[in-house]
């Protein structure tokens, strides 16, 4: 049996009291709840709840309120291994965490940054809720951390984020007065999670919770010169302190034009603290949203929406050393040459293609949406997501990525595996043999599932599906 410990349960009894307390406590012996959400620009959830069901016997209810949110019913530990899982069909996330891009509600017309975005289930919400339009910045400071959040933002397929790896609390110096609208999911003490996360048990305490306000202050106050003026950000933490959460806003509104926007979660919550050790704070803060773990069945957060009522001033700009990267339209003739031979291949329509732009990187091609903007390309670590790469005669060998993408509208070189088998195979990253086939490349197909790339040699058909996504174990009998 685990135990909370006594720093964390003195800490939550002086806020909320001896019964709320204890009900905190009660918490870590508790297994959370799972929740799924759903990837609405690939599948609906009732075909999604459906599809759990028939091939795996994962039972799943509809959440009141969230149209694309599932909660698991049963104990089933498939979730992570299925076919629609790896090809991005759903992302596991907590009920709690799923509502800050809610309210912060880009259109696909804005220009949007994710200040904090790893390991990117926020970031992938975002390009779900703008239908992968627009613009997404996606920012991450801990190099340890890029990998996975591009992991996830190929998996989710989307085409519509430029990753930067970049301190956030610095970067008005390359932004201001640009976004549309920023999401500030800041690094906290997670109180919120420790019911999932129980090594919070061993680092947390009081220092170390106002050490992590100072950041947490920087990166707010970054996002607020970034923003326009009536801009708005969404401010969020997965723990309980008012050091991370009131006190920082109370300062905000102290000294910067922003004001606090109200907004309705749905979802049960209590109001912001508005005093709190002798001291009285902005009354405005009883807007804010205290998300309870005990009272939701989900992770505890705190989140509150601000928008920007006044100019801040214009930081110094930053000298980039920025990379050579153009942007290039498919009817620019330094691409359009590129894919003619691939386009013929794979018999895709000039309109399909003229959806994208264009990176050309090396030998690495990369997409993403048309709408993508940003006055320094050449700052991103990557933009979009894999196209292709130039093989040795000069043409373009299509990504596993882009075939997710643009499957539906490839007409030609279609191979459909034929058993659960073959299917396993070619995602280990191996040769099917059972195959009689033209040499070239293919597109395989499985059930319907758009899976990547293969390539037909005097061996059979040997699998291009992307090593990064091997080591994960599929379930596969269906």
């Amino acid at each position: 049996m685990n135990y909370i410990s006594n720093e964390i349960i003195n800490y939550i009894n002086s806020i909320y009291g001896d019964v709320l307390a204890k009900s905190y406590s009660e918490l870590i012996n508790i297994q959370p709840a799972q929740y799924i959400r759903v990837n609405t620009t690939k599948i609906t959830p009732e075909n999604l709840r459906k599809a759990l069901l028939n091939n795996y016997g994962i039972t799943s209810e509809h959440i009141n309120n969230y149209n694309n949110i599932l909660k698991i019913t049963d104990t089933q530990k498939l979730l992570g291994k299925t076919l629609e899982h790896i090809l991005g069909y759903y992302y596991i996330q907590s009920l709690s965490s799923f509502i800050p891009p809610l309210v912060l509600n880009p259109s696909e017309n804005d220009i949007v940054l994710d200040l904090c975005a790893a390991p990117g289930s926020k970031t992938t919400e975002l390009g779900e809720i703008m239908k992968n339009r627009g613009t997404i910045v996606v920012n991450e400071i801990q190099s340890d951390r890029l990998k996975p959040l591009v992991y996830n933002i190929d998996r989710m397929n989307q085409m519509n984020s430029g990753v930067i790896h970049f301190k956030g609390e610095q970067l008005n110096t390359v932004y201001s007065n640009y976004f549309d609208k920023i999401l500030v999911d800041a690094p906290c003490s997670g109180l919120g999670i420790l019911q999932k996360k129980i090594e919070v048990n061993d680092w947390w305490n009081i220092q170390r919770v106002k050490r992590l306000s100072e950041l947490q202050l920087k990166l707010l106050v970054s996002a607020i010169k970034m923003v326009k003026v009536g801009g708005e950000i969404v401010y969020s933490t997965c723990t309980l302190t008012v050091e991370e959460n009131e006190l920082i806003i109370d300062k905000i509104l102290q000294k910067y034009p922003v004001e606090v926007v109200d907004f309705d979660p749905k979802i049960h919550y209590q109001e912001g603290i508005i005093f709190y050790n002798g001291q009285s704070l902005n009354t405005s803060l009883k807007k804010a949203k205290r998300i309870l773990p005990w009272e939701v069945d989900s992770d505890g957060f705190f989140i509150i929406k601000l928008r920007k009522a006044g100019e801040t001033e214009v930081p110094y700009k930053r000298e980039l050393q920025l990379r050579d990267v153009k942007l290039l339209d498919s009817s620019d003739k330094r691409i359009k040459s590129l894919l003619i031979n691939m386009q013929k291949e794979f018999e895709i329509e000039d309109s399909v293609l003229d959806l994208y732009r264009y990176v050309l990187k090396s030998s690495d091609i990369y997409f993403v949406n048309r709408d993508w903007v940003d006055p320094n390309p050449g700052f991103f670590e990557r933009i979009g997501t894999r196209f292709g790469v130039f093989d040795k005669n000069k043409e373009i060998v299509l990504h596993t990525q882009a075939v997710q993408v643009l499957g539906n509208f490839i007409s030609k070189n279609i191979i459909e595996l034929n058993s659960s088998e073959e299917l396993r195979i070619y995602l280990d990253g191996g040769t099917i043999k059972s195959f009689s086939l033209n040499k070239g490349q293919y597109l395989v197909k499985y059930q319907g599932f758009n899976l990547g790339t293969a390539v037909f040699t005097g061996q059979g058909l040997k699998s291009q599906f992307p090593r990064s996504r091997r080591t994960q174990e599929i379930y596969s009998e269906f």
